[in-house]
């Protein structure tokens, strides 16, 4: 099977095809500027069928065994681990990631497919006491019916699994649309996993299209009762809006600018190595990497140095080479944006302790220091290989930086004392946080989300049950009620 020739297509009603728009999408290798497949783009038309396809399907999937739910997410589990070494060579491919990056991300895929396996048959109801002799309150947990979901590019494979597994094992019906730079990690590679696992035709559809083609039909769309984005936080609040205004539920992982803390009694070497990898892990592509890396002004000469050191002794290039660290970020236009704002940086007083060459889409790791406390590059996010090194007086200081952006999805602290590190960890506005470790985590049963610009909701483990099913109230009156008219 060729990944990007077989799967770079539209995947509606159990169907392989070609969509009816008149343009195609190009999928690049973004190292080499390779092309990898050209898919035309789906219309309306084709984003309705998928969604009728998945509302039709959806109520007598339900209605099955949630072990038999169970049984095909456990097929694609394994199927999945006896294709692992082919979905490592297309996320470095379709992503430039490193094969390092491409084995984490298939790593925790699987195991995301473990725990919806699980979630099959975890939904109960409750039974609750009444104020009413003789009356009887019923929960029933139920699936809310057909999800729309919407991929990003940096981590495709993770994050589409993240909700379409839960989102069937728990009965429900599933369109997606995978980010145009990963059209089949994202989208296609998904579907045919789920395919020969042998989910029924129609419960999950793919449409590989563009808001230019689209406009807002996918979250409009009157059949998805939720939908699930992930990506920047200026379409996240768009995708809000909309799905507020028509009476959805959104789920929302947006853009992060994460701050690494440092404090005067922590081990500097290891947070050194944290600091490194919480930035610079898939050339910084990452929500949760850390923008800004804060520093006490104790430890600063030390830590700044042995910092310097290890990002200049990074490999850039080829993702492909096993020992390089820093592959090509995701096309030209990011590529250029990350020099510009680089660029205005120094302009505004910035001083690089290394400055990266951009080379194509290979974006060298840049480290800057002496940051004006206005710049605007400390309250940004920057989804690329750039640190910003911050010096601090004090824990009160330290985290009035660390919580002086729109964003909160992750951070860390480093510190010898681990009950000062969690006292320090609940002052900072973030919807998650981590005492001696980096910022980059993930974990199947532990709730994953943001505070402020950074998203709404939560998934994984019980979070992911309330995202994707809905209570019903049926209460039963034993005996006669009394009314008062």
């Amino acid at each position: 099977m060729s990944f990007f020739t077989d799967l770079g297509r539209q995947y509606i009603d159990g169907k392989w095809r070609t969509g009816s728009g008149s343009w195609d999408i190009i999928d690049f290798n973004p190292f080499n500027g390779e092309k990898l497949a050209a898919v035309t783009v789906a219309t309306r038309f084709e984003v309705d069928e998928a969604y009728r396809a998945a509302e039709r399907t959806q109520k007598s999937w339900a209605a099955q065994s949630p072990y038999l739910r169970r049984a095909v997410i456990e097929r694609a589990l394994r199927i999945t681990e006896e294709r692992q070494d082919e979905i490592v060579e297309a996320i470095i491919d379709e992503l430039g990631g490193t094969r390092l990056k491409a084995e984490y991300e298939v790593h925790l895929g699987k195991e995301f497919l473990r725990e919806a396996s699980e979630l099959a048959v975890r939904p109960e109801g409750r039974i609750f006491p009444s104020t009413t002799d003789g009356k009887e309150n019923r929960v029933y947990r139920l699936p809310v019916g057909v999800v729309g979901v919407i991929s990003p590019f940096n981590f495709p494979f993770l994050v589409t699994l993240k909700s379409v597994a839960p989102a069937l094992a728990l009965g429900n019906g599933v369109v997606v649309k995978p980010n145009q730079n990963t059209p089949v990690v994202g989208g296609g590679l998904i579907a045919k996993i789920f395919e020969d696992a042998g989910l029924p035709p129609g419960l999950l559809n793919v449409v590989v299209t563009d808001i230019a083609e689209i406009g807002d039909a996918l979250i409009e769309h009157p059949v998805p009762k939720v939908i699930s984005f992930a990506g920047s936080d200026r379409v996240g609040r768009h995708v809000g809006a909309v799905t507020a205004s028509h009476f959805k539920r959104a789920i929302l992982e947006l853009s992060g600018n994460s701050a690494l803390a440092v404090l005067e009694d922590a081990d500097v070497d290891y947070a050194v190595d944290a600091a490194v990898f919480s930035r610079y892990v898939y050339q910084g592509q990452v929500c949760m990497a850390a923008n800004r890396i804060l520093v006490d002004r104790a430890v600063e000469a030390e830590f700044t140095a042995k910092f310097v050191a290890r990002v200049k002794a990074l490999k850039a290039g080829d993702p492909r080479d096993p020992d390089t660290q820093i592959g090509p970020v995701i096309n030209a236009f990011q590529a250029d944006a990350l020099t510009t704002l680089v660029d205005q940086a120094m302009a505004e007083g910035a001083t690089a302790l290394v400055r990266g060459r951009t080379i194509g889409n290979l974006v060298e790791p840049t480290v800057l220091t002496g940051l004006p406390e206005d710049s605007p590059i400390l309250r940004q996010e920057i989804f690329g290989p750039v640190a910003l090194l911050v010096p601090f007086d004090g824990e009160d200081h330290a985290v009035r930086l660390a919580n002086d952006t729109p964003y909160g999805l992750s951070g860390a602290v480093h510190t010898a004392d681990v009950e000062r590190g969690v006292r320090f960890a609940r002052r900072i506005e973030t919807g998650m946080i981590h005492v001696n470790d980096g910022t980059v985590h993930d974990e199947p049963y532990v709730a994953f989300g943001g505070e402020k610009q950074s998203g709404l909701g939560r998934l994984n483990g019980d979070s992911t049950v309330d995202a994707f099913t809905t209570q019903k109230w049926i209460s039963v009156q034993h005996g006669r009620s009394r009314f008062p008219l």
